[in-house]
């Protein structure tokens, strides 16, 4: 089976979000099950010419204008998976991968417009043909469109949805830009209340569609959760599938981690306590194995439920916890969290950005792992937690309800718990939750009973893909399908 995958960030090339971790580990764990994946990704600022070669060219039509882009051939660092870089320094060679200060560049319609029409069009020329396109977000919705238009040739579409508040929303007057017949831009296609939404028309015209847990797949389909577009998924409910992300446990695994200070095992804890030390010497914390240690790598934005946490901060720290947190965002949250390691210098620790190998290392010297997400589609971090034996603390949604079991004390009796759950959104059941945390460490035997659950869970990718590779069949034969419908007409 033949599969491109198009994504616009994957790591270690470009990295916004929990997106780039997909782009980069799922194509890998496919080509390691025997599929025959290329990965097709724009190349921004920030990718070097070192290891790709100049491929080709092609010229895509851009409003009243004809704009060249060139092709890179390479292999993805590390995996060797086959890849292709869309180059066109004029949309892509800046600071940003979708914008800058907070803001978007308004230009975002252009740039993965000619993105996605690039890269059919390059498809056009090549030996290689995929049975099937695997698209990811707004960046690349485009393409089921495209092809539905009948202006590219007609290939199986997958569109997976990792976050539905995205959804790239344009004025009204950029439609042009897209190239797609002004017979698209209805209710029934691009059209969304008065506005072109990418998202919404691939969600139209995929084949298939899925999203990056199961829970998450039945939440977009009411109010609370569809950002305007549950009535469209409640049609597809059919079409859409549930796959829970996995984690690359070449990168993500205590026992042979570079980016952590000591190295651990289920069996031998002893560098997991030497992480915590030098995590609390790091930030200037009392360095005291006693004290829990309260983690948060995260986007700083209300979904992440930083709103419970500003409710609960001052009792947080009455409680004799310590809180590090890394992360990017929400100016609010920034002074919120930068205020806190001020007021409270041995008991609180903030660095705002996103530094990776201190990811990891708040993953290995942290205790407890905080997420109280509004929404989570998939979430990766509690998976993170998990193999390194920090203990999550989260709100029952999306992701995070696939893959964390409450420590009830039968849960914990039967050896299944790994985590502690709250389901309200409130500060009071937040607090609930971390307090029944906190009454668990310390406890000796029961935390290490959560510990050895969570470190001894598979959640690898090799899992994960192969469930895709049952949905990219399902997805072939159902394009086939239609084929023959029109066909018959």
């Amino acid at each position: 089976m033949k599969v491109l995958f198009c994504v616009s960030e994957a790591v270690p090339l470009a990295k916004t979000g929990g997106l780039a971790d997909v782009g980069g580990a799922l194509p890998a764990a496919l080509m390691e099950l025997g599929t025959d994946v290329r990965l097709a990704l724009p190349r921004y600022r920030g990718i070097g010419l070192a290891g790709w070669r100049p491929a080709g060219t092609v010229e895509v039509q851009l409003g009243a204008e004809r704009l060249p882009v060139a092709i890179l051939d390479g292999k993805m660092p590390d995996t060797g998976v086959p890849a292709w870089l869309v180059d066109q320094p004029r949309l892509f060679n800046r600071a940003g991968l979708y914008g800058e200060g907070g803001k978007d560049y308004p230009d975002n319609l252009a740039r993965f417009a000619s993105w996605c029409r690039a890269l059919l069009t390059w498809l056009e020329r090549q030996s290689w043909q995929p049975d099937l396109i695997h698209c990811n977000d707004w960046q690349t919705a485009l393409v089921p469109a495209i092809i539905a238009a009948g202006q590219a040739a007609q290939t199986a579409t997958l569109l997976t949805i990792h976050n539905l508040a995205y959804q790239g929303l344009f004025p009204a007057e950029q439609f042009p830009m897209t190239g797609l017949p002004a017979s698209m831009y209805t209710i029934a296609g691009l059209e969304f209340w008065g506005q072109v939404n990418l998202l919404k028309g691939g969600l139209m015209l995929a084949d298939l569609l899925s999203t990056v847990s199961e829970t998450y797949a039945l939440e977009i389909q009411t109010p609370e959760f569809g950002a305007g577009l549950d009535g469209v998924l409640r049609d597809r409910a059919n079409d859409l599938f549930g796959i829970l992300n996995g984690v690359d446990y070449r990168a993500w695994d205590p026992a042979h981690d570079p980016l952590i200070p000591a190295r651990y095992t289920v069996d031998n804890l002893s560098g997991k306590r030497a992480c915590k030390a030098h995590l609390q010497q790091e930030f200037g914390l009392t360095a005291d194995p006693a004290i829990p240690l309260i983690g948060m790598v995260t986007r700083l934005a209300d979904q992440k439920g930083l709103d419970l946490v500003a409710a609960i901060l001052d009792e947080l720290f009455a409680a004799g916890t310590q809180l590090v947190v890394l992360g990017t965002g929400d100016p609010r949250y920034e002074r919120m969290f930068v205020d806190a390691a001020r007021q409270h210098p041995r008991a609180a620790g903030v660095r705002i950005g996103f530094v990776n190998g201190l990811a990891h290392r708040i993953e290995a010297g942290a205790d407890i792992f905080l997420m109280p997400s509004r929404y989570e589609p998939s979430g990766l971090n509690q998976l993170y937690s998990l193999r390194y034996g920090t203990v999550p603390v989260v709100r029952r949604t999306g992701g995070l309800a696939d893959s964390i079991r409450d420590a009830t004390p039968q849960a914990v009796e039967t050896g299944t718990a790994n985590g502690f759950v709250f389901i309200d959104y409130t500060p009071r059941a937040l607090l609930l939750a971390i307090h029944r945390a906190l009454t668990a460490f310390r406890d000796p035997v029961t935390w290490r009973e959560l510990q050895r659950v969570g470190m001894t869970a598979d959640f690898s990718w090799a899992e994960s893909a192969k469930k895709y590779v049952g949905l990219y069949e399902r997805t072939i034969a159902r394009s086939q399908e239609r084929a023959e419908r029109v066909g018959d007409r």
